[in-house]
């Protein structure tokens, strides 16, 4: 993984020379609650005040915790989010989120890396 190191190890952060964030999930990782609060405050410390649009590597994600989901309904330093996902579990896991809670920003489902960085608003 790039980037600082959310507590936990579950996650990267990094603010891109380009102006988005990445957050990667490890491989395989159960993400619980603490895991999710961990990534977040990453999120705001590389943000330092400032909103950029993130792309969310959920790739291979074992499980996300419904306390977990939870979280990523609150604001944080993400002005956008995409969600980049694989395989038709990694579409389940973001379309429950989706339906379920109101996400913070705008924030889609994608399968394509590029669409997803166009969709930011990025040059990937």
């Amino acid at each position: 993984m790039a980037g600082p190191i959310a507590d936990g190890g579950k996650a990267s952060v990094e603010l891109r020379e380009d102006g988005f964030l990445h957050l990667r999930w490890q491989r395989g990782a159960h993400i619980q609650v603490e895991d999710a609060h961990a990534a977040m405050a990453k999120v705001n410390e590389v943000c330092r005040q400032e909103h950029h649009p993130m792309l969310v590597d959920m790739a291979a994600v074992g499980s996300v915790s419904r306390e977990a989901r939870g979280v990523w309904s609150i604001p944080c330093g993400a002005s956008r989010i995409a969600l980049l996902g694989k395989s038709p579990v990694d579409r389940v896991l973001a379309n429950f989120f989706l339906g379920v809670h109101v996400p913070p920003c705008p924030t889609r489902f994608f399968t394509s890396r590029s669409e997803a960085l166009d969709w930011l608003g990025v040059d990937g």
